[in-house]
């Protein structure tokens, strides 16, 4: 394992990009205790013939999906991203927890304004305590359908994973291909007022398989040996899906979740929404042959539309017999809520883990969708919502608005007018939000609108639980936490009950993006150790989009390494 870790090393000085200028920031920053990583984005747009169709569509660095970045444990990573495009992007490292950091986070109008048209920014972190399984990927408007790649931090050098080295490593982005415009998909969404059109394919590392139109040749294929077993970095870059993963006739070994080492956990598939990540081990222990890795649905939710075929690449041995037929994968129905819930119930820390006893701050949270009122004088245009209403979504019942310029700037700055402080700790209201949720649409299913933030003390024990509710449908939501992980304690069907509840405080998995259950609620818990202004949402963009969220703003604290440092220089204005 060293041996591979050594190798790692050189390898990645191989992988640098080099030939730019970038600012240095002087800044109170973490300390690095490892290297520094320099890497250089253009978002470019690209020709694109997928499905039988051509279009052009944003990247980075004209590839789909994007470059890869490599890292070790505490390396400082610097990534110039320069937009040679007309559209506003920013870029979220998706996972990373960016200590006293925050301004380099990347979601657009939460912790900076776009970087527009010509313009440039640099981000730096450091990858504090962190390795494992990341992505980074666009977060402004739906661009994160095409901008998206792998960040993928190793252990230190001499360190070793906590299982026995893999023979190969395997990264697979999980994904979903348009036919249409990603932004002008947005645009016509918003301005309906009702659902998304679904993906047009699936895709896994950007290729859709022969289940699709003019994609007999457009597949992704691993090549392995007989005996011999891979890691497998599974990454769902998705926008608005969760899906299913599995390969035909092998089991999957669980090994890692959202960036964590977890007991080991073998399953014949796996779940994964928007924004989560997991490594698997596989071992090449069938005869040889041509083998399907099927990415499949699952819709929770009722009456949503979706795309029900499935994406296909191949786990193909060496001395197979050429062009052979693969073996089918089989995955789990669309709605097979079950099969989402065992492996959930498999995830547990590697460690026991010293999770908070006590609580400084209780907060219980609903989430789920609403249908506002028309008031459009066009609503045929306007207002394609269930009963000619529109749809929105909201937390406590509050549909998020996002604001004109950067929350974190107007927080630092002390800019009134752009937020207030009052989000709700607890919903309005309490009622059975499962089974009795308000559903005479439109008249009771509406949400307050607006830009509300909740304000936690620096070093504040945090529980936070979270509730699906039925207003409209219930439905697994992945409620991603920008700034964290936290400890995963206890989840559940039906309506949280504090006297039943069973909570797991020994060694509950430590996630960034959380699915809480269909129906049901997920508790989690942190400590609010990081000063900024933090995004919490909910990963299908569609949610998200129609005001899935609320922010987080964790004061400072008063030591030196608990304060907010000042913004960058070259911060993009709005």
């Amino acid at each position: 394992m060293a041996n591979l870790l050594n190798s790692f090393t050189i390898v990645l000085s191989f992988l640098f990009i080099y030939g730019y200028n970038y600012n240095v920031h002087v800044m109170a920053q973490w300390p690095s205790g490892g290297s520094t990583r320099f890497y250089d984005f253009k978002v470019q747009t690209k020709r694109v013939t997928k499905l039988c169709s051509t279009k052009d569509m944003v990247t980075i660095n004209g590839k789909f999906p994007g470059p890869s970045v490599y890292a070790q444990e505490d390396d400082r990573i610097i990534v110039n991203v320069t937009n040679e495009t007309p559209f506003n992007v920013t870029i979220h490292w998706h996972g990373v927890r960016q200590k006293l950091s925050c301004w380099f986070d990347g979601p657009s109008y939460i912790t900076q304004c776009p970087i527009q048209a010509g313009q440039s920014f640099t981000y730096e972190f450091t990858m504090v305590k962190q390795k494992g399984t990341f992505f980074w990927h666009a977060h402004v408007s739906w661009l994160r359908a095409t901008v998206y790649g792998a960040l993928i931090v190793y252990p230190k050098t001499g360190v070793p994973y906590p299982f026995k080295a893999p023979y190969e490593e395997h990264t697979l982005i999980l994904g979903e291909y348009w036919l249409q415009d990603v932004v002008q998909l947005e645009r016509a969404t918003a301005a309906s007022g009702g659902p998304p059109t679904p993906t047009n394919a699936y895709t896994i590392n950007g290729h859709p398989g022969p289940n699709y139109n003019c994609s007999n040749n457009d597949v992704y294929q691993i090549d392995v040996v007989s005996g011999k077993t891979y890691l497998l970095r599974l990454i769902h870059a998705g926008l608005n899906m969760e899906n299913f993963f599995a390969i035909a006739n092998h089991k999957l070994t669980i090994v890692e979740a959202d960036a964590e080492y977890t007991k080991p956990f073998t399953t014949d598939r796996v779940m994964l929404g928007p924004g989560q990540t997991m490594s698997v081990l596989v071992t090449a222990d069938q005869s040889p042959g041509k083998y399907s890795m099927a990415m499949g649905p699952y819709m929770s939710a009722k009456g949503v539309k979706f795309q029900n075929i499935s994406s296909t690449a191949y786990f193909q041995y060496s001395g197979a017999v050429p062009n052979s037929l693969s073996l089918p994968a089989k995955l789990p129905c669309f709605n097979d809520n079950l099969a989402v819930k065992t492996v959930m119930d498999g995830l547990r820390s590697l460690n026991p883990v010293n999770v908070s006893r006590q609580i400084d701050t209780d907060l219980f949270v609903t989430i789920g969708l609403n249908v506002q009122k028309c008031h459009s004088k066009t609503p045929k245009q306007n207002c394609q919502g269930l009963n000619n209403g529109v749809m929105a979504a909201s937390m406590n019942n509050i549909s998020f608005v996002k604001p004109k310029i950067s929350l974190l700037e107007a927080y630092y700055k002390k800019i009134n007018g752009s937020f207030t402080e009052d989000f709700p700790g607890v919903p309005l209201k309490f009622y059975d939000f499962v089974n009795g949720a308000p559903n005479n649409v439109p008249n009771n299913t509406q949400a307050l609108n607006g830009t509300k933030a909740l304000v936690l003390e620096y070093g504040a024990r945090v529980q936070l639980i979270m509730q699906d509710t039925g207003t409209v449908t219930t439905e697994n939501h992945p409620i991603h936490l920008h700034g964290y992980s936290f400890y995963v304690v206890g989840y559940g069907t039906g309506n949280y009950n504090p006297k039943t509840a069973n909570f797991n405080l020994v060694d509950p998995p430590y996630m960034n993006t959380i699915g809480v259950p269909v129906g049901g609620w997920a508790a989690i818990r942190f400590v609010a150790d990081n000063p900024g202004v933090w995004f919490m949402h909910c990963h299908l963009d569609i949610h998200q989009s129609w005001g899935l969220g609320t922010v987080l703003v964790v004061k400072n604290g008063k030591g030196d390494l608990e304060i907010l440092p000042h913004p960058p220089a070259d911060l993009p204005q709005c």
